[in-house]
């Protein structure tokens, strides 16, 4: 192995050799503890520390890096306090993430480190994200995203890279080639010679080369900066490498022939730069051992810190207060006037309001600039903010979700459209495990809108009308809201982009140019999580939400001799409990009806609850009306039949009939 100072001074030269011993050091204490039972699993990285190490001493310390598994280089050339690590290890509360997550499934952004997801490639769009922050704001920065060769096969890994590129985004995706994907070899991953080869599809640079050479990591993963910042386009760079111990250490290494491990453990990234430290004469045997013996301190202190903390007791209230960010958003009121607008305009107007009132929000979505969008919600946008803040995106859904998360750790607000909000499937990874969880994982909140145009009743089939909001009002750190009206819609969706969580913001496609009602004309909010009374009744409660609002309201006007109760949700994540028990106690009979199928739906939750805890006020059971649990067909007459719309009228036949 030929090592290249290039200019380094003895004491950069002393500081990398430090910064690879550490961690290499730390991990042997792990397998010791874990051969004696006192830690449960470690994913080791000995063999391949120098990727890490190098590549973050490459950068400035307020450059954002997305490590993975085996990058335990990252934490400590980051000066991470080994004691807290260690408790984030054992899963104490004074560890990183208060116990909730596990060994490097965290970040820190003191450290400007951004912790990863399972499913690894995720965390490539939220470089992606960070980088186009530093764009924005004509900042000489970049962010760092790592993957594994496995890695490189997920959708991710290519959205990620195309939205990169397309954008020219000032960021580095590192691949970490150690030739398995726990047993399953490169060659079944891949048949391009290297993994850097796929940079060219992409139009980016792409460049190989020796991971486990500390000071050709150092100096590539430099050039790669200066090139990303001077360019402004991203690059790949393969690190090659090997991995010395299984995936993790339950999993052995009987897969890997023996031959491997011969030939590179003579390619240790370690004992080979130790020693051209000492042929160079810049450190010796007793400095060598000297600074073993400091690390070794330091690790020993820290993990007798880490074993007197005590196993977590756990506080429910804390828990479920750490789902979301903060917030208590004061009440924006509207002023008296008021002009008739569309559904539509209102969404419009609202986000047209926003983009003026926070220079940090930004519009994502897929046909959403120049065109206006699919249904032209953000015409003429791009004339009065301008193609940074208002950006048509590829067809990278859960790329350009992870794109927003990453504007979000760096302070930014953003708006994505899905087109349909049947396509956010293919972003579906993303929004349940990166946005939802986020927060409660490691205190990062993240401040993103998703707009989805939803519903059927337009003859539109299968794949354009779902009603999938149960998905995420099922999901803990999402906020569900789906508003029924013209003046609804402006004032929650400015209360969606003014608050710091995730929102999944639903609008009823069918009723965006078919309603108009009278909406304030400047800025107002309405809060989430408050329902509305759309009319006081005494017979039946109908509880609803979105088109269903509309059926209900129909329904009662042709039906004068009931008197209805009729309750709009708006919101489904969190719900207006107290409105809904207020709700069943003038009636005592309740129906709560939706659009989406039968099963599964929202309903079954709001009909549980009222079971529950409503009980003593009910005089009929609980009755729910969904739509059939179909997929929803194409032809009129079909959809129609499909339509809990068509099954309202006996439900509530039913219901009275108690």
């Amino acid at each position: 192995m030929q090592f290249d100072r290039e200019g380094l001074s003895d004491e950069e030269l002393v500081n990398l050799y430090t910064e690879l011993l550490r961690p290499r050091m730390i991990e042997e204490k792990m397998l010791v503890l874990l051969r004696q039972g006192r830690i449960s699993k470690w994913f080791s990285g000995i063999g391949q520390e120098a990727i890490a190490v190098g590549a973050t001493l490459a950068l400035d310390a307020d450059e954002y890096v997305m490590p993975l598994h085996r990058n335990l280089g990252v934490f400590t050339a980051r000066k991470m306090p080994f004691d807290k690590l260690f408790m984030q290890w054992q899963g104490r509360k004074e560890g990183f993430s208060k116990g909730r997550e596990r060994s490097f499934h965290f970040g820190a952004n003191e450290y400007h480190i951004c912790g990863m997801i399972s499913h690894l490639g995720p965390q490539l769009a939220i470089g992606d994200g960070i980088a186009l922050a530093h764009k924005l704001r004509k900042e000489q920065k970049v962010a760092l995203a790592f993957s594994g060769d496995g890695g490189t096969s997920e959708g991710d890994f290519h959205e990620a890279l195309n939205v990169a590129a397309v954008w020219g985004l000032p960021v580095i995706f590192l691949i970490e080639n150690n030739g398995y994907g726990l047993s399953t070899p490169s060659s079944e991953q891949f048949v391009c010679a290297q993994l850097a080869d796929k940079a060219i599809g992409y139009g980016m640079k792409g460049i190989t080369i020796d991971g486990n050479n500390i000071l050709e990591v150092y100096k590539y993963i430099k050039a790669a900066k200066e090139y990303c910042i001077t360019e402004q386009k991203p690059i790949l760079v393969e690190c090659m490498t090997f991995r010395m111990r299984g995936h993790e250490e339950a999993s052995g290494v009987k897969y890997v022939p023996k031959e491997l491990f011969e030939q590179w453990a003579k390619l240790d990234p370690l004992t080979n730069f130790e020693n051209f430290l000492k042929y160079e004469y810049i450190l010796n045997e007793e400095q060598i051992n000297t600074l073993r013996g400091q690390i070794q301190a330091e690790i020993e202190e820290g993990i007798a810190r880490g074993f007197e903390t005590q196993p977590i007791h756990p506080d429910t209230a804390e828990e479920l207060e750490d789902v979301y960010a903060p917030y208590k958003m004061p009440t924006v009121k509207p002023s008296a006037a008021t002009t008739e607008k569309k559904f539509i305009q209102a969404i419009s107007d609202a986000l047209h309001q926003s983009m003026e009132r926070h220079p940090n929000l930004v519009l994502m979505g897929q046909d959403i600039a120049e065109y206006g969008g699919a249904f032209k919600v953000t015409e003429g946008f791009v004339k009065d903010f301008g193609k940074e803040r208002v950006r048509n995106t590829p067809l990278c859904e859960s790329a350009i979700v992870g794109t927003a998360l990453g504007l979000s750790i760096k302070g930014f607000k953003s708006m994505m459209e899905m087109q349909f909000a049947d396509f956010v499937t293919v972003g579906f990874n993303q929004i349940i495990n990166n946005l939802a969880k986020i927060h409660y994982r490691w205190g990062q909140n993240a401040d993103v809108v998703i707009r989805m145009p939803t519903g059927g009743g337009v003859g539109a089939g299968p794949f354009h009308s779902q009603s999938n909001e149960a998905w995420f009002a099922h999901t803990p750190g999402l906020k569900v809201v789906y508003p029924s009206t013209p003046e609804d819609a402006k004032g929650l969706l400015i209360a969606a982009i003014e608050d710091p969580n995730p929102v999944m913001f639903f609008e009823h496609k069918a009723l965006y140019r078919s309603i108009s009602g009278n909406v304030p004309d400047d800025y107002y909010t309405i809060e989430i999580g408050k329902a509305r009374q759309v009319r006081e009744g005494s017979d039946v409660s109908i509880i609803t939400y979105g088109m269903g609002v509309h059926w209900a309201t129909d329904y009662a006007n042709q039906h004068k001799d009931t008197s209805f109760d009729i309750l709009d949700l708006r919101s489904l994540l969190p719900l207006d409990y107290d409105a809904i028990k207020a709700s069943v106690r003038r009636t005592g009979k309740a129906l709560v009806l939706h659009e989406d199928t039968l099963t599964g739906g929202i309903g079954g939750e709001v009909a549980a609850w009222i079971a529950e805890h409503c009980f003593d006020l009910l005089d009929a059971p609980v009755m729910r009306c969904g739509s059939l649990d179909t997929p929803v067909p194409f032809a009129i007459e079909l959809e129609q039949n499909f339509m809990a719309h068509s099954r309202l009228d006996s439900r509530v036949q039913k219901l009275l009939s108690y």
